[in-house]
């Protein structure tokens, strides 16, 4: 018989076991637990296929016609499952730990694996993130304006074992419009809040939380709003680089070709106002890069400085980022 364990436990103690999404493609893209392999019984066609016959007719009809589906598939699902448990041991769940993921764990054991499922499934993973979000975090927030390299902060703290979570990172989206791209991919929203629960939970061993300071939203997602609360009342480490060091630094970091800049610039031209905008295009059609910068880190900075303004000064702890 499988073995039944609750999503914290996979994440926390069986950190090396491989876990099957027996879910649709399409649920999965959706939204998944970070790190899950994607599995599926039935494609979205066929799960539609079984929900109309279970809608219309019965559950015996549905049941009958996703053996038959199954049955071919069968070989398939267990030679990958066996692929991927290289330890002979293998996690499965479906979106609440019913038939699918049932029916997968049968499979899977039939063919000599030990096989976990977790209670609740997908679901329960789900309610884990709301619960992490909403819970008191220690957090120290990395602030500055832009160019302060607080990316690389984060990356550093990471490496060194401090718990740090790059919310631009995993919104795969930069704050500013430096590194700004039109066609950028970004997750769903749903899966950017399995990625920051994931972050959460395994940043649960009692050491501070740091995390970049960043508004609600980042690019087209949102911070999650307990988590975004929790922000704005944390400490926060303000680091602080003179312009030129900014200035430099930007230039160095991002050589997007001309079209890709003049494409940010238009991005927010409205933030920028025509006159600020027109000098920036004027400066990059002059191959002036640190120009451009100047022009754009000047409305920056004044955004920047407004939301720390709205911070309690207690809370504000001003370190030169230069020296970091």
């Amino acid at each position: 018989m499988p073995k039944q364990v609750s999503i914290r436990e996979l994440i926390t103690n069986l950190t090396q076991l491989p876990l099957v999404d027996a879910r649709s493609e399409g649920e999965f893209a959706q939204g998944h637990i970070p790190g899950a392999l994607s599995l599926p019984l039935f494609d979205n066609a066929e799960r539609a296929e079984i929900g109309t016959l279970y809608k219309k007719q019965s559950r015996q009809a549905a049941i009958l016609h996703g053996l038959g589906i199954a049955g071919p598939k069968m070989q398939y699902l267990a030679e990958a499952a066996l692929a991927r448990a290289h330890s002979g041991k293998i996690a499965v769940h479906c979106w609440r730990g019913g038939m699918r993921s049932a029916s997968l764990a049968w499979l899977f054991e039939r063919v000599g694996l030990e096989v976990y499922t977790i209670i609740g499934g997908y679901k329960s993973y789900r309610r884990l993130c709301l619960e992490l979000f909403a819970a008191p975090q220690t957090l120290m927030v990395i602030g500055g304006k832009t160019g302060t390299q607080k990316t690389r902060i984060l990356k550093e703290l990471a490496t060194s074992g401090e718990n740090a979570i790059d919310l631009e990172g995993l919104a795969n989206h930069r704050g500013s419009a430096f590194g700004y791209a039109t066609d950028l991919w970004q997750p769903t929203q749903e899966q950017f809040e399995n990625d920051i629960g994931m972050a959460l939970l395994r940043s649960q061993n009692g050491k501070k939380i740091y995390i970049e300071d960043e508004s609600r939203l980042v690019g087209r997602l949102c911070v999650p709003d307990p988590l975004w609360k929790q922000m704005r009342s944390a400490p926060v480490a303000v680091l602080e680089w003179s312009l030129e060091s900014r200035v430099d630094y930007l230039v160095r970091e991002y050589q997007a070709a001309p079209e890709r800049l003049a494409q940010n610039l238009e991005a927010i031209k409205k933030r920028l106002g025509n006159e600020r905008h027109k000098a920036a295009c004027d400066a990059l059609a002059a191959n002036d890069r640190a120009e451009v910068c100047r022009i754009v880190l000047d409305y920056y900075d004044r955004a920047y400085d407004h939301g720390l303004a709205k911070r309690k000064p207690s809370t504000l702890r001003y370190i030169s980022g230069e020296k970091a």
